[in-house]
């Protein structure tokens, strides 16, 4: 289905203005947001969304923009449906002074970045290249990371925005929107107030290749391994210091390959030590627990203690505790209350003209706990790839379509509704 007036896009624009803000967040910053600066992004988005006409956006003292699109069906009973992304970009990587360039009409080339000519985008490297042929792929120049994670849903969803307000063609219900600070550090709904959005369903525009849709996360868990050893002057220390650094580093190196993330794929869960941080007398390791099963989670947790149990033993005046909490669970636990809700979004991605495929997300996303706080929210694909890092890219072509399925998704939506 065509739109009965051709699109004017102004996707792109959008993005690469949206871009140059640099809205890194901060795992270490207890403050909500986690940065200030993300708000600058904020603020520009309440402006435009002010001159398009949506009369209520506005930028709460947390950092997160809020939005309402009214109805413009006759219809009295069209859900309240939501879109969501993200403002913050990761920390793993620079996002500061980003530069974006547009490669015109990708041939399968190589692509090597200006500012950084080692970093080469190599279609080896980036298989989803192999559908982008004759696109226009957005890059930044090599010392930063870009930021379609997930300035692309940002200006995925603003553009829809500024379609609906201008083409009252298209009928809908009520359409909120929500963006987010601070989803990169786990923290992006942190103060979302669900109540406000008062909506039946909620999409994230925050996935990857095009066409994609996601309805399945990991449960994740959280885990802390505090070790106690016995110190020791370093002089006086034969047979009868026990450092702790040591043994979590034993530990640590007897985890077992096959349940670490960079032995496991698809379905397999993992256990991740990600930090680690002691003395002598004292150590702590911080891991991360995930899979896709919620019953799979405390086994893994055993297997931590498995392996600790193994390695005290040559420690016999040590010992350690294990704490666990949980983090999130896989949204699809929710979803399936409202089988619907995933329904309209891949029946929206094929009236885009594109093959509706659903995947699982090997990660997390903010639509992972709104589901669970009473929203639910499967993802849908941005057009994003190699995400937090100097490789990042998007195409213009890609962005569209997520355009373009957003508007179907807010059709369908007042299609499938009764009249009375």
């Amino acid at each position: 289905m065509d739109f009965k007036t051709p699109l004017n896009y102004t996707v792109t624009d959008r993005f690469l203005k949206y871009v140059t803000i640099d809205t890194q967040s901060d795992p270490a910053s207890p403050t909500i947001p986690s940065t200030e600066k993300q708000k600058d992004l904020g603020r520009l988005l309440v402006s435009e969304l002010l001159e398009m006409g949506i009369a209520d956006a506005h930028l709460d003292q947390y950092g997160y923009v809020y939005a309402t699109i009214p109805a413009n069906t006759d219809k009295p009973d069209v859900p309240v449906i939501c879109f969501c992304s993200h403002m913050d970009t990761a920390p793993d990587c620079s996002g500061t002074g980003v530069k974006p360039i547009i490669h015109k009409n990708y041939r399968g080339e190589d692509i090597t970045l200006p500012d950084d000519t080692t970093q080469v985008l190599k279609m080896s490297e980036h298989p989803d290249l192999k559908n982008q042929i004759g696109n226009d792929i957005i890059t930044a120049s090599g010392t930063t990371l870009l930021g379609a994670d997930n300035k692309a849903g940002v200006a995925e969803i603003m553009d829809a925005c500024y379609q609906l307000m201008n083409h009252p063609e298209i009928k809908h219900g009520t359409i909120k929107i929500l963006f987010t600070p601070d989803e990169e550090i786990g923290r992006g709904v942190d103060k979302a107030d669900i109540a406000k959005i008062g909506a039946f369903a909620c999409y994230t525009m925050d996935g990857e290749s095009v066409g994609n849709m996601e309805n399945e996360t990991f449960s994740a868990d959280g885990a802390r391994l505090t070790i106690n050893g016995v110190s020791s002057p370093p002089g006086f220390a034969k047979g009868k210091m026990e450092s702790a650094i040591k043994i979590a580093g034993q530990i640590i190196a007897a985890l077992p390959d096959d349940l670490s993330p960079e032995h496991t794929e698809g379905m397999q869960g993992f256990v991740h030590p990600v930090d680690l941080s002691g003395h002598v007398e004292t150590a702590t390791i911080d891991f991360i627990i995930r899979d896709f099963e919620d019953a799979n989670l405390p086994k893994h947790a055993d297997t931590i203690r498995s392996v600790a149990d193994e390695v005290l033993k040559r420690f016999p005046n040590s010992s350690y505790t294990l704490e666990t909490h949980e983090q999130y669970r896989n949204m699809k636990h929710v979803l399936a209350q409202n089988p619907q809700i995933v329904e309209y979004g891949m029946e929206a991605i094929r009236r885009a003209g594109l093959e509706a495929k659903l995947c699982s997300i090997r990660g997390g996303t903010d639509g992972s706990r709104l589901s669970f706080m009473g929203l639910p929210s499967p993802n849908i694909f941005a057009g994003e790839h190699a995400f937090h890092g100097k490789q990042e890219w998007v195409t213009v072509q890609d962005m569209q379509k997520a355009v373009d399925t957003i508007l179907h998704l807010c059709m369908v939506w007042e299609e499938k509704s009764p009249n009375n």
